[in-house]
């Protein structure tokens, strides 16, 4: 995909080989503004030296640049990145799953390979918590963003989505196409064609209250009548990517 070019300046310049870096954020979720920051997320591969000696190397590593545009890169050692993975993390899976990818390696089409094996019904337990924590986010407001709001429909509907079906999806529009809610297409566009701190009528707040409950009952029933497992069975698979990661052939 085609990249402004402080994002792919800042991509090129981590200090560590990188396993893999796709697009998050509203660019993944559908709703950028056009002044929407780049939110670049990844795994970087730390060499053995850094991993068996007295002194390891970074597990994480951010770096944010104000633009324009600001781009926002955070990545995980794999050895963390596959143990969020093996947790109801449904955020670092939309991460190694988006479409949007910026760097890619053999390895990285392996471990999109082995994410299906990292899925159970506790991943609505991530969604559930993260609504809850937008929801609260966008109450709290005065004046009220779509933002917030835009994140919490999406998390649910994912959530739902990824119940229902045992697929992530975290573009809202494509969700969409299966919920068909005509406030989430109007949402998206007032969020995509303005700015960032886009608010909405305090007249409206009643009917996103009854939608937001009634999305996170359907989230709630869809996590009881799931055919997902209650556990994964990925740990064998991401233990040898790991070693072989840490250990290349010469």
């Amino acid at each position: 995909m085609n990249l402004p070019e402080l994002v792919t300046q800042t991509i090129e310049a981590h200090r560590y080989p990188l396993l893999f870096a796709t697009i998050s954020g509203a660019h993944l979720y559908g709703f950028p503004s056009p002044d929407s920051d780049w939110d670049i997320r990844g795994a970087h591969i730390l060499p053995a030296r850094e991993v068996l000696g007295l002194t390891r190397g970074d597990d994480t590593i951010e770096t944010m640049l104000d633009g324009p545009p600001e781009v926002d890169l955070v990545t995980h050692d794999v050895e963390k990145f596959f143990h969020l993975l093996l947790k109801r993390n449904g955020y670092v899976l939309e991460q190694l799953l988006s479409p949007l990818i910026a760097v890619t390696s053999p390895e990285h089409e392996e471990l999109v390979a082995i994410a299906p094996s990292c899925l159970t019904r506790h991943h609505a337990h991530h969604y559930l918590g993260f609504a809850a924590g937008q929801w609260r986010l966008f109450e709290k407001e005065n004046p009220r963003r779509i933002k917030p709001l835009l994140y919490t429909f999406r998390v649910l509907l994912t959530g739902i989505h990824l119940m229902r079906a045992g697929v992530v999806e975290a573009n809202i529009n494509r969700l969409n196409e299966e919920f068909r809610l005509p406030y989430v297409t109007d949402l998206v566009a007032r969020k995509t064609s303005t700015h960032e701190r886009q608010t909405i009528e305090d007249t409206d707040m009643q009917f996103f209250q009854s939608e937001y409950e009634r999305l996170l009952a359907m989230l709630e029933s869809a996590m009881e009548s799931t055919h997902l497992p209650e556990t994964t069975d990925a740990k064998p698979q991401l233990h040898d990517l790991l070693l072989r990661l840490r250990t290349p052939s010469q």
